[in-house]
């Protein structure tokens, strides 16, 4: 059967893509598993900085796709990590360098050799994010808790189930209890009923974020991080682990949110109609 596949996007920028897929990347790699990310942002490469590896890279993605060198040539190996590799983009390409189908060959000709395989997707709708879910099985959708984030979500769910992606997963990240508490943040809840996806992680916020990002260092090296805890369960929930989910809230905001997840909901259902 080979790798599963597994797209990681969001729609809106800004939300955690990279740091949920560097930080996934490295959990399943320390649960035993090879695991390969792969920056499918052409032209901003940024997953190499994140994971520590970028004065290691050579060749990258399109190197791949155009032969100009072999698939082991391009992957950088994790020093740190047994069975972890990155596959860099290219940063001085376009994102009409590569094709869909060229990204879902490249998915097949990776499956054989790995258990995981991470494509980090670049952010919105156009063609970066669909060459990235091209060669996918499955999805993590990444959101902030916030309605401009939710919102792009709910699209970007859509646009995932038109394709065919399933499962699709939800990670709601830097989530902070006392802004939902105070009714200036959406709830779990919240943004559960408005995406009516199955929610794999909550990532609370975390001032250890910055830090791992400036030095390369994943939170999931950091054993005092909450967040990277909340990626450690992820991975462990995408290796079929009964991970209880935490439970940070049982309320659900009103006020100021009631207004959008009313319209949402309505954009929700007519989506679930067609």
């Amino acid at each position: 059967m080979g790798a599963r596949v597994i797209v990681v996007t969001s729609g809106k920028g800004g939300v955690g893509k990279t740091t949920s897929t560097a930080n996934i990347a490295v959990a399943l790699a320390k649960a035993g598993k090879k695991v390969v990310a792969v920056d499918t942002d052409i032209g901003l490469r940024n997953l190499d900085m994140v994971m520590g590896l970028e004065s290691r890279v050579v060749y990258n993605v399109i190197d791949v796709i155009e032969k100009n060198c072999k698939l082991n040539q391009a992957l950088v190996k994790d020093k740190r990590v047994q069975n972890l590799y990155l596959l860099p983009a290219a940063q001085t390409r376009t994102k009409d360098a590569v094709s869909p189908e060229q990204m879902g060959e490249l998915c097949e000709q990776m499956r054989p050799d790995f258990d995981f395989v991470l494509l980090d997707s670049p952010a919105g709708i156009e063609g970066g994010f669909k060459n990235a879910a091209a060669g996918a099985d499955e999805a993590l959708v990444v959101t902030t808790p916030d309605p401009p984030a939710v919102r792009d979500a709910d699209r970007i769910i859509g646009m995932l189930e038109s394709m065919g992606k399933s499962p699709i997963r939800l990670i709601i990240n830097r989530f902070r209890i006392a802004m939902v508490q105070n009714n200036e943040m959406l709830s779990q809840d919240d943004i559960l009923d408005i995406l009516s996806i199955k929610l794999v992680g909550i990532v609370p916020e975390d001032v250890n974020v910055i830090k791992a990002s400036n030095f390369g260092e994943p939170l999931t090296f950091t054993p005092s991080s909450p967040a990277g805890q909340a990626y450690k369960d992820i991975a462990a929930r995408l290796l079929g682990e009964n991970v209880p989910l935490l439970k940070l809230d049982a309320y659900k905001s009103n006020g100021p949110f009631s207004a959008f997840k009313k319209w949402l909901g309505f954009l929700d259902a007519r989506r679930k109609e067609r």
